[in-house]
């Protein structure tokens, strides 16, 4: 897959030279963590952000998961299992209220349920039910578009115009009668389901519309319609939530490029180059001096995509 390198960062901190003769040795490293941590911070949101691609959930809009079962984990693995998903370099990635509920349950935090004693001595999950757990403070809220339908003759409901053909990928939405008012917005990333069928569809292009009797609005969407519709059927929309994910490896595709690690002569720059060995991230470095002062910047070039939609899906919280 061709994967675009079309995120580049910097981050930089200045220091002179009393500053540098006069701090403890500790400063520079400290600095330079947190510049690194900044551009690490930026790649991992840049990734997550590309759940809008993301079809396929479990658990409910707006409710923290794990409060008393693994529900949610279960009905979201289901679907990487449907996709046939590896079993292998599978993860499952929480915000900080998913992953405190789910560390609480009794079979992360038992030592004679969860086979070993890191739940109460790390207080981590670790790698269990076939997936590896981590808290991630940069898990993204999606904020799902406005579209809703008023005054027809059944309360609040959005209906397909028209059949729609099993391997469609666009169908058309009015009001429950000629009578209902339409309008709002649709917005990337927006799920959805058409006649409480267990496959889950995502809007792939915004759309809005004015509020208005008989109005309709075409919808584009992925997966391919897996059945065809008739019309009249019903259409549910999920609201706001927080994206968790479980996902395998190979469902998104991320690269980063070496950038060069030379001297370029008599400017008094240094430049210097490393690749994470984990990641595979590369970094460089660059040090330079101007009106008497030392600055430190890191830089960084890279690009990722949703390549595999089908084996990633949402834990809604």
């Amino acid at each position: 897959v061709q994967v675009a390198l079309d995120q580049w960062k910097e981050a930089s901190f200045q220091m002179s030279d009393k500053d540098e003769d006069s701090v403890m040795s500790g400063v520079i490293p400290g600095q330079a963590a947190e510049a690194i941590k900044s551009l690490a911070n930026g790649v991992d949101s840049f990734v997550l952000g590309l759940y809008t691609g993301v079809y396929n959930y479990g658990g409910t809009a707006a409710t923290t998961p794990f409060a008393t079962n693994l529900n949610s984990f279960k009905d979201a693995r289901k679907w990487l299992n449907k996709s046939l998903a590896p079993f292998g370099d599978r993860a499952v990635v929480l915000d900080s209220d998913a992953e405190a509920n789910a560390l609480l349950l009794d079979i992360f935090l038992h030592a004679d349920k969860r086979g070993d004693q890191g739940g109460v001595i790390r207080g981590q999950i670790g790698e269990k039910l076939g997936s590896r757990w981590f808290l991630n403070q940069n898990i993204p809220t999606h904020t799902a578009g406005t579209f809703i339908v008023t005054g027809g003759a059944t309360t609040d409901r959005i209906v397909v115009k028209a059949s729609v053909a099993a391997g469609a990928a666009t169908m058309i939405w009015q009001g429950a009668t000629t009578t209902g008012t339409l309008g709002g917005s649709l917005v990337v990333g927006d799920l959805f389901t058409v006649n409480a069928a267990a496959q889950t569809y995502v809007v792939t292009a915004a759309g809005s519309i004015a509020a208005a009797s008989g109005a309709t609005l075409s919808v584009q969407f992925s997966p391919d319609a897996d059945v065809a519709f008739l019309a009249d059927a019903s259409v549910i929309l999920i609201a706001t939530h927080e994206v968790n994910l479980v996902l395998h490896r190979d469902a998104f595709a991320l690269a980063s490029r070496p950038l060069a690690d030379s001297q370029i002569e008599g400017v008094g720059s240094n430049f210097r180059s490393i690749t994470d060995p984990i990641t595979g991230l590369s970094m460089r470095l660059e040090v330079s001096r101007q009106y008497k002062q030392t600055t430190y910047s890191y830089d960084m070039l890279y690009g990722a995509k949703l390549v595999r939609a089908s084996q990633a899906s949402r834990i809604l919280g």
